[in-house]
């Protein structure tokens, strides 16, 4: 053969041979699940393993703005790239180098070099046939290790890094003692084991616990858990070989995970196909009741009772044990401890049980089952005859009737849940039960029967006569406070009709919707007489009050102070607005009471009150950067409703985060339309001389000429931003050794390309940092000087929920605070609030 021909011959083979693997390559990259003993995986050739309906794949990657490499499976068919499981979370691998393969004793093996020489994870078990090994990556996210074609010697479910899936296990092997359990990452760039993990506590009922390093974080309510029909189900197994929960999901067309993140929240994450995101469903812990013994031993805590009064309280038969940490300083981690300790014992002297009822139940490690089919007569009588005994439940069991709990120690981590809580009955003894017998009979002592008795007959004639006395006086006034209450709603009236005309000139008709007039009365046994007990709280108009209709319904009442700047107009303004919009993202307006000289507005009750109550205090932890977007995205919208999508184009003049409130699932609502005003569809801006509203959201234009427009929302709705992404007020920041407003502290950071340092400490690093820095631009470009550089509320819209590029902000508006001393003290009474200015005072602030 010549040279030429046996060259010829041997570079046509080569080129047949490269020719296969690229057939090979493909085909293993494109479809293949499996991964047998004589094949390799290797970084930076675009080799993964896809499961056979495309759920997940397996493969190298980096995580974040982090360089290291690690193995990992992640959600294929998910356009944002979600790792749910990592090999080698504690040993990266620095390059493109990692080879993951099976070795000749049939382990799966990773390596950080292409030699395969230096093993950094590896499944490290046992296989007596091992030329059989095979690892395959099942549709449910499983990575399983096979001998001999069927029988599993190892598989990832078995190691969960910081993600349960439908199917997995969270709990032990008791054979082995190895635990099924969550460890968060370090951060959202470094899956190492950070800070938080979730573990099964298979003693007394089995329940979860999430760890902070050691200590108790979060307890989950143990075992019998009650499932979520239609949503997930939870199942708990408890057999010789394994003890664990975990669950299901009903409809397999929902993407649905639970991940511990770094900050140590517990998050039910479901995706939305539409939205192109995750969207968060359930997190934990929610509040301060929801931390691991918030109110110590034998202390029981109320989530409604944040943020209004204390959340803490002793459980029946127990008082403070810090009476001062308690009462003073509103720090209930001391507990409490049993009343006339030494004085009276609990066992075999007239003792008995008192029923604290829908409760989660207290930490069940100090508990036992006394029987699973037991009748709730029985349980008490076990629970007594053992003077160690604290309390007893009775807990209904699928399928095995009622159970009978028993608590040997301490009652720890009681909190009030009326959704899925269980009654319990703690022991108390014989005084404690006789006193709760006579107050719930309303019985009277004797010695105080005879002097009520002689008060009550003295008191007869005065009564009589002072009865008489103001029936006549009040029968004056009556015709004076009708006529005055109808000439009101007269004029509601005709203002009312006034806004239907102007609604009917933009298009369309609009029903007169039902404005209902509440009777005093009503208002009166609904608030409890307007008892200090029900105030929310108080603004420009006046005080707050919760209340509850005799239908159930809960109101919130907005009663008009005689010492209010308000009056009438705003009263008038408010009913007649707020009546004509309706939003999801509006509070709702039920009514007013027009009587007695009394001016009410009767709104739907909110939980979660207003944004600032939650933002400015130690609870804005519960506001994670999720939830904060949400709320931003749906202030956004509500803005956008008033501005252009309502029949009227309305401009607020008063934003700020104490007129937004919070519903139970955290959506926001603005409110407070006392100072709004309509504007024409052409109409660009308006002139006052009456400045009213709060400096430190008002806009320049509008402090310093009286100039509004819906430009003047933009404003305040970019400070409004700000303070839900820095967790500070506007009109109180201060940064010592700085002349700097909030704005101008965020645009200073902004120009030296260190925004990220003006977020909020709370959020932990817990946040995408490419939506916070556009949030800050964002807001950046509504706080401009010039309203023509501020964009509308649409463009904002867009903005939030799209990747289109933004124009560079200008230099913002009030950057500088003009202070003599520039004390802390003196920016906060430059930009105290106010209800009503003149242009004049305002310029020589």
């Amino acid at each position: 053969m010549k040279r030429e021909d046996y060259r010829a011959t041997m570079d046509f083979q080569k080129l047949f041979l490269q020719f296969l693997l690229l057939i090979f390559h493909f085909t293993f990259s494109s479809s293949k699940d499996t991964l047998a003993i004589n094949q390799t995986i290797q970084d930076g050739h675009g080799h993964i393993l896809i499961s056979r309906e495309n759920n997940f794949a397996l493969g190298f990657f980096s995580p974040g703005s982090s360089r290291y490499r690690y193995l990992g499976i992640w959600y294929h068919k998910v356009r944002e790239k979600t790792v749910i499981w990592v090999a080698n979370r504690n040993h990266p691998i620095n390059g493109s180098s990692g080879v993951l393969s099976i070795n000749q004793y049939g382990n799966l093996i990773l390596y950080s070099n292409h030699n395969q020489t230096v093993p950094v994870w590896s499944t490290n078990v046992s296989v007596e046939v091992a030329d059989t090994s095979v690892a395959q990556l099942l549709d449910s996210g499983n990575l399983i290790l096979v001998e001999d074609r069927n029988k599993i010697v190892w598989q990832s479910f078995d190691y969960p890094t910081d993600t349960l899936l439908p199917g997995m296990k969270v709990g032990m092997n008791q054979k082995t003692s190895h635990h099924f359990s969550l460890e968060s990452w370090k951060s959202a760039d470094d899956p190492r084991i950070g800070d938080y993990k979730l573990k099964l506590n298979p003693a007394g009922s089995p329940q979860l616990f999430l760890y902070s390093d050691i200590k108790y974080y979060w307890r989950s309510i143990p075992w019998p858990l009650k499932s979520y029909a239609g949503v997930w189900n939870y199942s708990f197994i408890n057999n010789e070989d394994e003890i664990y929960m975990n669950y299901v999901i009903a409809d397999a067309s929902v993407i649905l995970r639970i991940v511990l993140d770094s900050a140590g929240f517990l998050k039910h994450l479901v995706w939305h196909e539409s939205a192109g995101k995750w969207k968060e469903c359930l997190s934990e812990p929610i509040n301060r009741c929801d931390v691991y013994g918030h109110c110590g031993a034998y202390g029981k805590c109320n989530s409604e009772h944040i943020n209004r009064d204390f959340e803490c309280a002793c459980l029946p038969g127990y008082e403070p044990k810090s009476p001062r940490d308690w009462h003073i300083l509103r720090d209930g981690s001391s507990g409490c401890v049993r009343k006339r300790l030494d004085s009276s014992p609990v066992c075999g002297l007239g003792e008995g049980f008192i029923k604290v009822p829908y409760v989660k139940i207290p930490d069940t490690s100090a508990a036992a089952w006394v029987a699973l089919n037991m009748a709730p007569t029985d349980c008490e009588q076990e629970c007594r005859r053992n003077c160690s005994c604290s309390a007893y439940a009775n807990i209904d069991i699928a399928g095995k009737g009622t159970g009978c709990l028993a608590w040997y120690g301490e009652l720890m981590d009681t909190v009030d849940n009326e959704d899925a809580g269980y009654d319990i009955y703690v022991r108390v003894d014989a005084l404690e039960l006789a006193e709760i017998a006579r107050q719930s009979n309303g019985y009277l002592e004797t010695k105080g029967m005879l002097a009520i008795l002689v008060v009550s007959v003295v008191s007869a004639w005065f009564i009589i006569i002072l009865f008489a006395y103001m029936w006549l006086k009040k029968k004056k006034k009556r015709s004076m406070r009708n006529k005055w209450s109808e000439r009101l709603r007269d004029t509601i009236d005709d203002a009312y009709h006034k806004v239907n005309l102007a609604a009917n000139e933009v298009g369309g008709s609009i029903n007169h919707p039902d404005i209902a007039f509440f009777d005093f009365n009503i208002i009166i046994d609904a608030t409890n007489n307007f008892s200090s007990a029900n105030k929310l709280g108080q603004g420009g108009f006046g005080l707050v009050y919760k209340g509850q209709l005799s239908n159930g319904q809960e109101i919130a009442v907005k009663r008009l102070s005689k010492n209010s700047s308000q009056g009438i107009e705003e009263f008038k303004n408010e009913v007649i607005l707020i009546a004509k919009l309706q939003h999801k993202n509006l509070v709702k307006l039920l009514g007013c009471c027009i009587q007695a000289e009394e001016l009410m507005l009767i709104y739907e009750y909110l939980p979660n009150k207003s944004l600032d109550s939650l933002l400015f205090d130690e609870s804005r932890s519960i506001l994670d950067w999720g939830r904060r977007f949400n709320i931003i995205i749906g202030i956004a919208r509500g803005i956008l409703y008033i501005h252009q999508d309502s029949r009227l184009q309305i401009i607020h003049r008063d934003l700020k985060t104490s007129n937004i409130l919070l519903d139970a699932e955290m959506n926001p609502k603005i409110s407070d339309f006392g100072l709004a005003r309509i504007f024409e569809r052409d109409q660009i801006q308006e002139k006052t001389k009456r400045i009213v509203g709060t400096l430190g959201y008002m806009s320049p234009e509008y402090v310093v000429f009286g100039k509004f427009s819906t430009k003047s929302d933009v404003f305040s709705f970019g400070v409004i931003l700000f303070e839900i992404i820095t967790g500070k007020k506007s009109n109180g920041f201060c940064q010592e050794g700085w002349n700097l407003s909030l704005i101008g502290y965020i645009w200073q950071l902004w120009r030296e390309e260190r925004p990220l340092e003006i977020i909020d400490s709370s959020l932990k690093e817990s946040y995408p940092t490419h939506e916070i820095l556009r949030c800050i631009q964002i807001g950046l470009l509504c706080v401009q000087e010039d309203a023509m550089d501020r964009p509308t509320m649409s463009a904002v819209l867009l903005m939030l929920n799209s990747e289109i590029t933004l124009p560079s902000p200008k230099q913002p508006a009030f950057v500088f605070i003009k202070s003599s001393n520039n004390s802390c003290k003196a920016v906060a009474e430059q930009f105290g609030s106010v209800n009503e200015l003149t242009i004049s005072e305002v310029v020589s602030r």
